[in-house]
């Protein structure tokens, strides 16, 4: 098995709706925002070359939305899948598989992309499954008001029609469960219902793809949850044990959000889990 960070480019968010009831005097601390209160955030994603399969661990925002659409995130920095795959020696005709650990629009909206003629849409990785669950397909295609804006049609529903959408098993006893893919997933369901954590086993490490569990280094401590989670309580439990978990395994934590911090690990201290080591992927990978 091989493991790469693949960039799907970077944007901005409302530093404020990144903490939610966190004062900016804290969060500015680890997430400095510019004049507009805007804070830098990437979509990080991951390629696991296993055998015979290439997955691709979520696609970012994709370039078919509208110039007006991109501007409510302020794009910058000149990253692609497309140059990141082929840093590797890769095409994205090569991806067998694209793990959806959710399908907000910034985690699945590379998935899809226009057809030829522009009257329609098409899987952007045509040789690939696209693998969710099925409550949270359930969730995002019959979506609550909070998170319509951020469960896009488009960026969804062709991975039906194409018939290229598959279904990872749901835990039955507990929140942590093996996929089909061959990888652990942690379920979580603070941010939306059924988010997918996977939980890799990589030369005697366990790579954990935090998705929106743990967006930036900044989120660490329980009380710091984004304005965007639809049950914040129940995000509190959830990365309280995961943390937990990855302080007492020495997981490594692969942040899909943050800017400036690739891999990090953390330790238990007197106030809570906080950050231990910071790593660059080349280092772990």
């Amino acid at each position: 098995m091989k493991l790469y960070p693949i960039s799907a480019g970077n944007f901005k968010l409302d530093g404020g709706a990144m903490f939610g009831v966190v004062p900016k005097s804290l969060w500015q601390r680890t997430n400095p925002s510019d004049s507009n209160n805007m804070i830098d955030i990437a979509a990080r994603c991951l390629l696991i070359e296993d055998g015979n399969r290439l997955i691709l661990v979520d696609t970012g925002m994709g370039d078919k939305q509208s110039e007006k659409f991109y501007g409510y995130y302020f794009l910058w920095g000149n990253d692609s899948i497309d140059a990141s795959l082929k840093q590797y020696g890769f095409h994205r005709n090569d991806i067998t598989d694209v793990f959806m650990t959710h399908l907000h629009f910034d985690h699945c909206g590379g998935s899809i992309q226009h057809n030829k003629n522009k009257t329609g849409f098409e899987p952007a990785f045509k040789n690939a499954h696209f693998w969710s669950n099925q409550d949270h397909w359930k969730w995002a295609t019959k979506p609550n008001k909070r998170e319509k804006a951020s469960f896009l049609k488009e960026n969804i529903l062709p991975m039906e029609e194409s018939e290229q959408l598959k279904f990872t098993s749901l835990p039955v006893d507990d929140i942590l469960t093996r996929s089909e893919l061959g990888f652990d997933i942690f379920f979580a369901n603070g941010h939306t219902d059924k988010q997918m954590i996977p939980m890799i086993h990589y030369k005697g490490k366990t790579i954990c793809f935090m998705a929106d569990l743990l967006p930036t280094v900044g989120h660490l401590p329980i009380p710091f949850v984004m304005g965007y989670d639809t049950r914040p309580l129940l995000t509190l439990g959830e990365k309280e044990k995961f943390l937990k978990l990855a302080a007492d395994n020495n997981y490594y934590l692969f942040l899909e959000h943050d800017a400036h911090n690739e891999i990090i690990s953390v330790k238990h201290t007197e106030k809570g889990v906080r950050l231990d080591k910071v790593f660059n992927c080349k280092d772990i990978f």
